[in-house]
C-alpha cells in the first residue's frame, strides 16, 4: 500500500486512465493521497507561438484545469482524498519534477504496447521509469 500515489492521465485518452485508476484506488493506503497530474504541452517556442492569439496560454490552462477538475469529480470516489494537478511542459520532465516534489511513494500510469519506433525514440512511460527515484508501476492497456 503507498501513502502518496501520483496519477498522470491524458482527458483525451480514457486508456491512459482507465485501469491505472483502478490499480490506483486499491494500491492507496487508507487515509493516503492520490494526485492526478495532466500536463499541457508548452506552446512557448517562438515559431509555435507566434500562432497563437496573446493569454492563449493562460486560457488553455485555466480550460484545462476545469476539464480536469471535472474530471476528478465524475471518476473518483468521494471516499479517496483526490489533488488534481495541471502542469505545463514537457510531459516526462514534468511527471517527474511533480513526483519529487510531492514526495509521492509511487507513480502509476498507463503504458501502450511498444511498437517498432518506440525502441529508437522512447515513449514518455520508459522516460519516466528509467529516470524517477519512486517506484513505477506500469499498467498495459
Amino acid at each position: 500500500m503507498a501513502k502518496k500515489i501520483l496519477l498522470p492521465i491524458d482527458l483525451n485518452s480514457p486508456a491512459s486512465w482507465i485501469k491505472p485508476l483502478a490499480e490506483a484506488q486499491q494500491m492507496l493506503a487508507k487515509g493516503g493521497e492520490l494526485h492526478v497530474v495532466s500536463v499541457l504541452p508548452d506552446f512557448g517556442l517562438s515559431l509555435v507561438g507566434t500562432f497563437f492569439k496573446a493569454g492563449f496560454e493562460q486560457t488553455a490552462l485555466h480550460q484545462f484545469g476545469e476539464a480536469l477538475r471535472n474530471w476528478v469529480r465524475q471518476n473518483v470516489p468521494g471516499s479517496v482524498e483526490v489533488h488534481p494537478h495541471i502542469l505545463h511542459g514537457n510531459i516526462y520532465d514534468e511527471i517527474l519534477r511533480a513526483a519529487d516534489k510531492l514526495d509521492v511513494d509511487l507513480i502509476i500510469l498507463a503504458a501502450h504496447r511498444p511498437e517498432a519506433k518506440d525502441y529508437l525514440l522512447g515513449p514518455n512511460a520508459a522516460r519516466i521509469v528509467r529516470h524517477a527515484k519512486q517506484s513505477v508501476y506500469v499498467v498495459r492497456d
